[in-house]
This record gives C-alpha cells, structure tokens and sequence, in this order.
C-alpha cells in the first residue's frame, strides 16, 4: 500500500480547504499551544492494530466476517467511569456473541467509544428566551451549560478528551486482557436482564450453545480454541474536529504511511463529505480504514469520487460506505448507490446505519426512533444487497448498555408516552440494551444463510 504523495498532502493540509462543522477558537495562540502538546503525547493505538483491523474489513468485504459498529451517538467526559464503559463493552459483546452464533461467521467488534466527544450541528448558534449563543458541539470542543463562558470553544478541552479516549481504551484493553471477553465465559457480560424480558431465556440458550461446542471442540481434540478465548475489541469515532485528529496523526516509517492513531476506524459524517472539502482531504492521507456516511442526496458522481478520491488503489478493507436512508427511501436509494460504485470497478464494504435515517420527532417534542423502522430498514438493505450479488458487510447502530427509554417500540413496547421516564441522551436517542439484543437476535436471523436442505 502506498502512502499519498508527500508533496501534496501531509495532516495540515486539510486547512488549506473549506472545512465544515469546526469549533471557532478566539484565542488562536491557545488552540496552536494545544495542539502542539497534543502531538507530542503517545499514540492512543498502535499502526499494526490499524492494520490488522482492515484485513478483517476486508474479509468482512467478501461476506466472510460480519461488522457490528456501535455505542453513543455522543460521548461525555463524564462518562469515562469503569462501570459506564464496562457496560457499553457487554452490550457489544452480547450482541457479537448472538451474530456469531446465528450468521456463523466471525464478527468485527467496533465501538464508538474513545473519542466521540464531537457531535456535528444543524445550525451554529441555539437560541433560548431571546438569548443567542454557540451551539453545543460536545464535550472536546464547548460545555453544555446555556451560559457564555460555557458555550466558548476551549482548546484545552482537546486534550482533555484525548485524555479521557486513552483511559477509556486503556480499561478496554485491560478488561479484555484479563479475560473479559474470555468466550469460554460469556454468562460473565450478563447485564442483570429483569425477569420480563422475552430475550433472557433465548439469550442463555445460545450461550450454552457457545459454551458446549467450545467443551466438544476441545475435548476431541485434546487443546484449548485459542483463537476463541478472546474476543478482540476497535475503537472509532467522527473524524469531525480537525485540530484533533491532525494531532493525533504520525509518520510511521516501517510502514512509510501516515496513520490517525487516536482511533482504529475514523469515518465522515455526511455533513462534512464535501469533495473539496477538508475532511475529505484530511483521510485520503491517511493508511486508516475510513468510513463515510452516505444518504439519498448523494448522487452517483458524488459517491464515485469519493471512492476513487479516499481509495485510489482500491485497497481491500480500506473505505466502508454507511448507507443512512431511513425505511422510507432505502428501496430506491440504495441500488443506486450499488451501482454506481461497481461502475468505478472499485469496491467498498458496505455497512448499514439504521439509525440516523429514521429520526422523528414524539408528541412531547423529544427526539425519537421507532424500532420498527430499525428492523426495516435492516431487513431492506439485506435483501437490497442479496438481490444485487452485493454484501451487506455489517451495521452501525447507536445503543447503550442502560436501561433508557429514547427508541420506542421493541419486545417491551416503548411508547411516545414512556420516553421521559429515562430520556438521558443530549443529542440523538439510543437503543437501550434490551432493545439492542432484540435487533442482534432478530438481524442474525434475517441475515443467517440457509443451512443445507432450507
């Protein structure tokens, strides 16, 4: 794999472009000291974690690994506690172990976890009472708080997130190393289900499955599965704030290529998927798998340049399309996009986000999801991909490992009147737990290929 010719790109030259969705730092003398000690810190991953990541993205390209890629919408600084992120870490691996045992192929573990702090916005100033001030864009650029002081970009807060994204990884790290993600022991990721849920039963089930065809393998042959006691672990994030990111990127001369090493899988949002813009010119230089999240308003040339720009080399593994609809315009949008980039001979792992395309607004003015239109969207995008000769490589989804009431709908029938009961999220609304294992129960059914004589 080659690296982009040095002359024309290097992690600054994305400011020589339009860049969209960034902070305005008033004091730019604090934002260049920032940044500075930002890049002198250690790396948050290593460039062989990167690589090996891709390898089986592009396994997952070929249908022969599924991806599941999910956590916060946001990030909070103040989530960066053990038992907060040991539970975003059981969901996850709850939901793999239930793919794995239903698609019968490995699963790609990637959590939106360890520096998700920016969130893009659709307008740059919130007013409130006649009072108008910067938007709030997460933690790593502003504060919440609906006060001046608050809503003012504060560099340092860059390297307070990177702070918090290196904690939160390292705990990952350590979890899985001591035998967290251990397969021979996944009744250890329980998250106490109560009594009513339908899932419970079914889930334990398949643990005993898992539990008992590891025993049978090892006791034929007379060894332990090593490369099942563990289940490996990725982090990503929106590549949305720059400063951040360009901080984070190094020269890694054994593989002479440039890698983001603040995150495993960076990707761009669709706001900021500009052709000329600078978030696309920032990770076309880097050796980092990207993902770039496409929607119907994208059209063929669009998409094809993407392609040819963020992956001229048609590298196996190297650039994912997250394709966020919504259940309405999936049928027709979809096939579209398929086409159009098998028209450039290239290929990209497809992912679907099911999330972000079907975003309502509930009668009390809370932001919503109806998990029906999750399902749908799902169940169309297989069955879009199948009839093409396409794969549909994997999903994307927004959860939590607690138990909120932001999606309606599910097992337990969440209704537009049970959501302020645990509406927590400050930006988009997530699956809660129970709802995300129900969507890896009924995905792994819908996706699983027929077995010999179905």
């Amino acid at each position: 794999m080659k690296t982009p010719d040095h002359q024309t790109w290097n992690p600054t030259s994305w400011q020589t472009r339009p860049a969209q969705q960034q902070p305005v730092y008033r004091d730019s003398v604090a934002l260049a000291d920032a940044v500075a000690k930002l890049s002198r810190l250690p790396p948050i991953v290593v460039s062989w974690e990167v690589e090996r990541l891709r390898e089986e993205l592009a396994a997952a390209q070929r249908g022969e690994r599924f991806l599941l890629q999910g956590g916060d919408c946001a990030e909070s600084f103040d989530d960066c506690e053990s038992g907060t992120i040991t539970k975003r870490l059981k969901i996850l691996l709850q939901m793999s172990l239930v793919l794995t045992h239903g698609l019968k192929k490995p699963v790609i573990r990637v959590g939106r976890m360890g520096g998700q702090y920016a969130k893009p916005r659709s307008a740059d100033t919130e007013t409130r009472d006649g009072v108008t001030l910067p938007s709030y864009r997460g933690d790593i650029v502003n504060r919440g708080e609906f006060t001046p002081e608050a809503r003012e970009p504060d560099p340092q807060l860059l390297l307070r997130g990177y702070e918090r994204a290196a904690l939160t990884i390292n705990f990952v790290r350590a979890l899985i190393d001591g035998g967290f993600a251990d397969l021979h022991h996944p009744e250890y990721w329980d998250l106490g289900f109560v009594g009513h849920s339908p899932f419970k039963a079914k889930y334990e089930r398949i643990v005993a499955s898992v539990a008992d065809g590891l025993e049978f393998f090892e006791t034929i042959s007379a060894k332990e599965v090593h490369q099942a006691l563990r289940a490996e672990f990725y982090a990503s994030h929106e590549a949305l704030v720059l400063h951040y990111e360009q901080a984070q990127t190094r020269f890694i001369p054994r593989q002479n290529r440039w890698y983001n090493l603040s995150t495993h899988m960076p990707w761009i949002g669709m706001r900021t998927a500009q052709l000329d813009g600078a978030h696309v010119e920032y990770c076309r230089g880097i050796a980092n798998p990207v993902g770039v999240k496409i929607g119907a308003a994208m059209d063929a040339a669009w998409l094809q340049r993407l392609v040819t720009t963020l992956n001229p080399q048609n590298i196996p593994g190297k650039l994912a399309f997250i394709h966020r609809y919504g259940a309405k315009d999936i049928e027709s949008a979809l096939p579209k996009a398929i086409q159009a980039v098998r028209a450039t001979g290239h290929s990209v792992l497809w992912i679907c986000d099911p999330m972000h395309g079907n975003t309502e607004t509930s009668q009390s003015g809370l932001k919503t999801r109806r998990f029906e239109n999750i399902l749908r969207e799902l169940e169309f995008a297989s069955s879009i991909h199948q009839s093409l000769g396409s794969h549909l490589g994997g999903v994307h989804v927004e959860l939590t490992g607690e138990d909120v009431t932001e999606c309606t709908g599910g097992a337990r029938g969440l209704a537009d009147l049970d959501l302020q009961r645990a509406y927590k999220s400050s930006v988009d609304p997530r699956l809660n737990y129970e709802q995300s294992l129900e969507l890896s129960l009924m995905l792994s059914e819908r996706l699983r290929a027929p077995r010999r004589g179905e």
